[in-house]
């Protein structure tokens, strides 16, 4: 873990090493990848079933061996504890009603010569969720997933999600049955990914691919931009807490140590303007890894990731956060707006000593599926939007052609292009 001061002559130095710092798959996860790519795109379902025993040690032989069916799923809820299946519940209801807020609205006017302009939007036809197992089988980013895509009116969701050993998480198939999933394949991967862009035998291709992953799985998805839709390309989990001298130390320490434990790249970020505050937090995330259950990745991860700045004013925290752009933000101070105002960079931020990260990563409604790796700057999470195009329309009478279309030649002859240019003074006689 690093100790640093603004005040000390090597701090810009040090910062800009965690700046630049690449928590990300190397050249040979690349290479991995772009061979499983072409293994999928050559071989298909047999490419599949090969992936799938080698790296899952699960067997693709009979249907129930492929695919989660709806009545499992069903089962899978009924069986659960009612106040899990209520929790669930509750989620899906408050990212329902938070991105039913985000659909776009259509746009058709007429402007001042006479042209009819405007815009639809239309959700794409398919859509692939990838939804993590292993190390982390998370039924919140299925729910996270497709409960967006559901808005957005996407007809047909496609959910890909590794099942080691041939075991199928309850809590992922309870909330396929809340969130109204009937397709789910039992391939996780960059494998699956594959499968879902290029298309197989058994899983028709999609339109879009979302949802976080491992290495492999964002590695799979920047090399198949292009070829499909994606999100995003997500890197290790990414908090920076940024907290006054008010503050309950093991609060601090416990929302560090959250993203900790995702996986030994994580990183986990303090600045204070207050240096017992750091010291207090500092020795209570030593103890909280002493019993905490997660402590073998999170101590990795805080140990070779994780960082304390002191600063001499959080005035200088804003600028520092934008150069972070991080993942995720706690504002815990006497005033977060104030703060919040000057961050133009973030994923998404947790304003008040009361709005812990981990409640966004359930319950509050805005997406957890966020931008990470400084891709804050020009990405935004995952919306409504991710799985919506929009088509502009253009309707001209006569008389607006008219008003217009000699500037259009204009430029069409200035470019070069003289079948552009007569396709309009054609209609201009």
């Amino acid at each position: 873990m690093q100790f640093l001061r603004t005040s000390d002559p090597g701090f810009e130095k040090a910062f800009e090493r965690i700046v630049r710092n690449r928590r990300e798959s190397d050249a040979q996860v690349g290479r991995d990848v772009a061979a499983i790519l072409n293994e999928v795109r050559e071989r298909g379902d047999d490419a599949l079933v090969d992936y799938t025993a080698r790296l899952d040690r699960h067997g693709l032989n009979g249907e129930d061996d492929w695919r989660i069916s709806a009545d499992a799923c069903a089962a899978a809820y009924d069986e659960l504890d009612r106040d899990l299946r209520d929790a669930l519940e509750l989620a899906a209801d408050r990212i329902r009603a938070y991105h039913r807020q985000q659909l776009p609205q259509d746009r058709d006017y007429t402007d001042d010569i006479g042209m009819r302009l405007g815009a639809r939007w239309t959700a794409v036809d398919a859509a692939g969720l990838y939804v993590p197992g292993g190390r982390a089988a998370y039924p919140s980013s299925l729910l996270m997933n497709v409960i967006p895509a559901k808005v957005a009116g996407v007809e047909r969701l496609v959910v890909v999600t590794p099942t080691p050993g041939g075991k199928s998480n309850p809590l992922v198939m309870a909330a396929a049955h809340i969130a109204g999933v009937d397709e789910i394949w039992r391939v996780g991967g960059a494998q699956a990914v594959a499968a879902l862009a290029y298309g197989t035998k058994r899983i028709a291709r999609v339109d879009v691919v979302t949802g976080p992953g491992n290495a492999w799985v964002a590695e799979a998805k920047r090399q198949l931009y292009g070829v499909v839709g994606i999100d995003m390309v997500a890197g290790p989990s990414e908090i920076l807490v940024i907290a006054d001298k008010d503050n309950d130390p093991e609060w601090i320490a416990a929302d560090l140590l959250s993203q900790a434990e995702h996986d030994p790249t994580s990183q986990s970020i303090l600045i204070t303007d207050n240096e017992p505050l750091a010291r207090l937090v500092e020795d209570a995330v030593d103890l909280a890894l002493m019993t905490l259950p997660t402590a073998k990745t999170a101590r990795v991860s805080w140990a070779e990731n994780g960082v304390i700045a002191v600063v001499d004013d959080l005035d200088e925290a804003p600028a520092l956060a934008d150069r972070l752009a991080a993942e995720h933000i706690e504002i815990m101070t006497s005033d977060p707006q104030a703060l919040f105002d000057r961050i133009r960079h973030a994923g998404s931020v947790f304003l008040g000593r009361h709005t812990p990260e981990a409640v966004g990563d359930y319950i509050a409604g805005p997406n957890h599926v966020l931008p990470t790796g400084r891709r804050a700057r020009f990405a935004s999470g995952l919306s409504v939007l991710d799985f919506m195009k929009r088509t502009s329309f253009i309707d001209a009478s006569e008389s607006a052609l008219a008003a217009i279309g000699p500037a259009a030649v204009k430029l069409a002859e200035a470019e070069g292009l003289p079948a552009h240019a007569l396709s309009i003074s054609a209609r201009l006689k």
